[in-house]
């Protein structure tokens, strides 16, 4: 079973909740997840977008290099 952190908080005079304390540990894979979740954003995004075969694309950038 996984452990969960001890959640740290920084709290107002008054007991509000108003930022949270993480280790850099924790930092570095929230940040992590993060880049996840956006590179997985962007793949549904993109996922209707009309594809070719690797092989025509190759052809079509051989022709393109070959012209210059």
């Amino acid at each position: 079973m996984e452990r969960q952190p001890k959640r740290r908080f920084v709290v107002t005079e008054k007991g509000r909740k108003v930022g949270v304390l993480l280790s850099m540990k924790e930092y570095r894979e929230l940040m992590e997840d993060l880049e996840d979740l956006a590179a997985i954003a962007e793949i549904n995004l993109k996922k209707d977008e009309p594809t070719i075969p690797f092989r025509e694309y190759l052809a079509e950038r051989e022709k393109r290099v070959s012209q210059k």
